[in-house]
């Protein structure tokens, strides 16, 4: 998505425009939150790490979200299977009829799919998988949508509005169907920061332990967190916290232990490990470090992973066309950059493990690819399986 300013050409957003372009490891430790639980060891914590995982050979779905209001860009959602052993896509048509769809999410029970409708009048759409049928789109309030989750119990649909730098809450029913819209925060404070004119929420999450939920604004330079009401579904701001100025926070992703995180600073081409404390919400931001960019490459690291288990975490840079592979240490605490793989295309938008983490597939936006890796259980290690996938101006791929 964009970096820098927004602004428009030919009524495309900044975040959109850059996208379409043509064109030794640091280890910095974040301070422990507030009143840590005793560390355990990663295999104790996360015990399936050590349990065999059996994959079936039957092909898999996947959906892949592009624009739609693009040259050379498709003409809906993107519909394909993938073998999980081999991780080979075979395409199986489009659904039309949704806008944009440049972001996907899926909700808990599997049956529902999520879209945004990334315009000036944003939107998200509901569509029922079992027949595909599109069950309808509500207004998110703002411009720009770019991301979209389902809170964990499945009752609420979280969205960011890029452009706007706000973000919206909807009620799911019983049928996956998206309700009124039952909250809208615009980021007013703090001021934008360096180079930013106005705020730009860029994803919207809820916390591990379910307790808040957190919205990363790329304008402000800002992680908010949010108490977001189980009955009513309405937010209250619990806290800031504030990256590097300029450093345009566009991604956190968390350890599965529940109390760090990983942020991917797609301005200022950093990350940084952030402590998260669950008893008030309040992320406590690291030190900037590394993407593993090469020197003199123009990047904006776009979408942090990080394996099941809680052992190595994936970072796509766009700009350097590579996904930075990093150790996980000190149960989540300190990232230790590793290497760099290329991706094998061009502009990786955005990246996303199948569900048993063997695969990594890489949304290649500019080279309108979809690539996709065996992931080594032991080492990490990144594997590229077999050409990529074409795909148009390909920006988001949910395995399932």
């Amino acid at each position: 998505m964009g970096s820098g300013t927004e602004g428009t050409r030919g009524g495309w957003s900044r975040r959109r425009f850059v996208g379409a372009l043509a064109g030794a490891a640091a280890v910095v430790a974040v301070p422990a939150p507030a009143a840590p639980p005793a560390e355990r060891s990663r295999r104790a914590t996360h015990p399936a790490a050590d349990a065999p995982v059996t994959t079936s050979s039957a092909p898999r779905p996947l959906y892949l979200g592009t624009y739609t209001s693009v040259d050379g860009g498709g003409t809906g959602i993107g519909l394909a299977t993938y073998d999980p052993a081999t991780g080979a896509i075979t395409g199986t048509g489009t659904l039309t009829g949704v806008a944009d769809p440049s972001y996907l999410a899926v909700h808990p029970d599997g049956r529902t799919l999520y879209a945004v409708n990334e315009r000036a009048a944003g939107s998200v759409t509901a569509v029922r998988l079992s027949d595909r049928r599109i069950l309808g789109s509500r207004s998110t309030g703002g411009a720009g949508p770019c991301h979209v989750s389902v809170h964990p119990t499945g009752r609420w649909l979280l969205s960011a509005n890029y452009t706007s730098g706000s973000v919206a809450v909807h009620l799911i029913d019983d049928t996956g169907a998206l309700g009124e819209r039952t909250a809208l925060v615009t980021h007013s404070s703090p001021a934008p920061g360096p180079g930013q004119q106005g705020p730009h929420a860029h994803q919207f999450i809820t916390s591990p332990d379910g307790g808040h939920v957190l919205a990363v604004d790329l304008g402000t330079d800002t992680v908010y967190s949010y108490r977001l009401d189980p009955a009513r579904g309405t937010l209250t701001e619990a806290a800031q916290a504030h990256t590097v100025p300029g450093a345009g926070p566009r991604h956190l992703t968390f350890h599965p232990g529940g109390r760090y995180a990983y942020l991917a600073d797609e301005v200022g081409n950093t990350v940084a490990v952030c402590g998260y404390d669950p008893a008030t919400g309040r992320v406590t931001v690291g030190a900037p470090q590394s993407t593993g960019s090469a020197a003199g490459t123009t990047n904006y690291p776009a979408e942090f992973l990080v394996t099941p288990d809680g052992a190595y975490a994936y970072l796509a840079n766009r700009g350097d066309n590579t996904v930075a592979r990093y150790a996980v240490e000190a149960d989540g605490a300190r990232l230790r950059l590793l290497d760099t793989v290329p991706v094998h295309g061009d502009f990786p938008r955005q990246i996303a493990f199948s569900p048993d983490g063997r695969l990594l597939f890489a949304a290649n936006q500019r080279s309108g690819t979809v690539s996709v890796f065996t992931v080594d259980q032991d080492s990490g290690a990144l594997r590229l399986a077999g050409e990529p996938f074409a795909s148009p101006v390909a920006v988001c791929a949910l395995p399932l």
